[in-house]
């Protein structure tokens, strides 16, 4: 029985978790790339920051997934640390969603959830069904995982041991809430925990006060996630990570202070104890950012004084991009030239990061690259827009070339920003086979980076100050790294035929020297707008 017991508990929770994951995956890619940009943009405020982070946690169906990726944001300084702070808060009542969905008997709806599902999936003409139907076969698998669950633990009612065990929890909260944070510290996930839980009711294995005192663990349990992705991450990433502990944290003590009340207040919201437990999840998660947002300030003010620094973050969106000057386009071309130098800094600097990445092994500027990436990815497109924005309006034959160079140029430094990401995989690869590679090859990928760095750093200048005698220079250095590149490229195949290379390092070694290589002619065509050339 015991054995039976274990696999149909384990079984079930693995159905519970995949269900949830692919739930979650098919609502994130119906939603595109739509996620991040509402975390990038819509979080100004705390309040809007707040309903971003419930809005984002309700589509990935996971608080862990969101606060990860605001971390994640703090880290790359594309999120500042109240944004961030009011995201997470977001994102606490955000994961109470799947408890409240789960806490209903919908056991009805399992099998033609995932029949319909797996239409739509398998037989969907367009992405779109696809991806709603693997949400819809998700949320099947989560209900089904949800019901093996609780059907598992029926035979748990006969033993008086753990009945008196689980009762115990209510007598002595505190012991529950040391489980229940233990567990999902364990399984990464509050709502895998919460699930379980509300299968445990369903079965009358747990009385409210236990059930309580086990999700207010959760919530205390939850947080190991976001502190572990903050190791070895920025000043703000870490911030961001102290604050949803100590939100988590003293919530849950104040819950415990006021425990019995709270248990007695829960106790009115719902006929059965399934529907109790998910409503104080809930309740405890919207009182304690209701609490908080008041003093909102003065938590972000706490929470930087209890890790002291000097913040660094990176501002997203465009700076210099006014569609109230469009009807000047004089002046409209300066700010779009002054966005490009923008862009072209940052990409200069994902190249300089991914070398770091590549040779030193870097692991924490990894995520900065990317991050970086996708601001470049995002600033090329809200110039393309402006520029076309721009040429409906009356310009000179001047003005028209310089949208036209303008265009290219943007395109070129987004490109170089890819290069620079493509190193990073390489350097990842590299890190996790362990590859080895020699002083040699670490000597001459560097040499071959300060030449390409040298180009850009002057195409960069030569686009600032307009300089032609520069961006010639820049033009004819173009030769001599591609004489470089083909230099080294002979040299380390023969090598690699010598057999005084590794192989698979051989490969990686030649995919970043193409990389450099490719840098250095997109640095080319950005000195090229300067002569007018593209």
């Amino acid at each position: 029985m015991v054995w039976t017991l274990v696999t149909q508990l384990i079984g079930g929770l693995g159905l519970f978790l995949f269900g949830m994951q692919l739930m979650a995956s098919g609502l994130q890619k119906a939603a595109g790339d739509r996620l991040r940009r509402i975390l990038e943009i819509l979080t100004n405020k705390p309040v809007i920051a707040v309903l971003t982070g419930i809005v984002v946690t309700v589509l990935v169906q996971s608080s862990s997934t969101t606060t990860v990726m605001v971390v994640g944001f703090a880290n790359a300084g594309l999120m500042t640390l109240p944004q961030a702070v009011g995201t997470i808060l977001g994102a606490n009542i955000g994961t109470t969603v799947t408890a409240q969905i789960v806490s209903f008997k919908v056991s009805a709806l399992v099998f033609p959830a995932i029949g319909l599902g797996a239409v739509l999936n398998f037989f969907g003409k367009r992405r779109t069904y696809k991806y709603v139907g693997q949400a819809i076969l998700g949320f099947g698998i989560l209900f089904l995982g949800m019901t093996t669950m609780s059907d598992g633990m029926k035979p748990l009612r006969e033993l008086p041991y753990f009945m008196n065990l689980m009762a115990s929890f209510g007598h002595n909260p505190l012991m529950g809430v040391l489980i229940g944070a233990v567990f999902t510290a364990l399984v990464q996930s509050s709502s895998a925990s919460t699930g379980l839980i509300i299968a445990m009711t369903l079965q009358d294995i747990l009385i409210l006060p236990a059930a309580i005192a086990l999700i207010l663990g959760t919530n205390v349990g939850t947080c190991i996630t976001a502190l572990i992705a903050s190791v070895g991450t920025s000043l703000a990433a870490k911030r961001a990570a102290i604050a949803h502990i100590a939100f988590n944290v003293c919530g849950v003590i104040v819950a415990m202070i006021l425990f019995r009340p709270f248990v007695n207040f829960v106790a009115d919201t719902a006929a059965t104890v399934t529907r109790q437990a998910a409503n104080a999840h809930t309740i405890f998660n919207i009182t304690s950012t209701l609490v908080v947002l008041p003093f909102f300030k003065y938590f972000v003010a706490l929470v930087t004084r209890l890790v002291p620094g000097e913040d660094v973050t990176l501002e997203m969106g465009p700076k210099f991009l006014d569609k109230r000057i469009l009807k000047t386009p004089a002046v409209a071309i300066g700010g779009v030239r002054q966005e490009c130098l923008r862009m072209a800094g940052l990409a200069r600097e994902m190249v300089q990061d991914s070398l770091q990445v590549f040779i030193k092994e870097d692991r924490k500027l990894m995520q900065y690259v990317e991050q970086k990436e996708e601001l470049l990815d995002s600033l090329e497109k809200e110039i393309t827009i402006y520029l076309a924005e721009l040429a409906q309006h009356s310009l000179t034959i001047e003005q028209s070339q310089s949208v036209s160079g303008l265009m290219h140029a943007a395109n070129d430094l987004e490109r170089i920003g890819d290069h620079a990401t493509n190193i990073v995989r390489m350097a990842e690869i590299k890190i996790e086979d362990r590859l080895p590679f020699s002083e040699k090859a670490a000597e001459e990928l560097t040499e071959m980076f300060d030449r390409v760095d040298d180009m850009l750093a002057k195409a960069i200048e030569a686009f600032a100050k307009e300089d032609l005698s520069l961006a010639k220079e820049v033009i004819a250095q173009d030769d001599i790294v591609d004489r470089m590149e083909r230099v080294l490229r002979k040299s380390h195949i023969a090598r690699i035929s010598e057999k005084v290379c590794f192989p698979a390092s051989g490969v990686i070694y030649l995919d970043v020297l193409s990389n450099l290589e490719r840098i250095a002619d997109h640095a080319t065509n950005f000195a090229q707008v300067v002569l007018g050339e593209f």
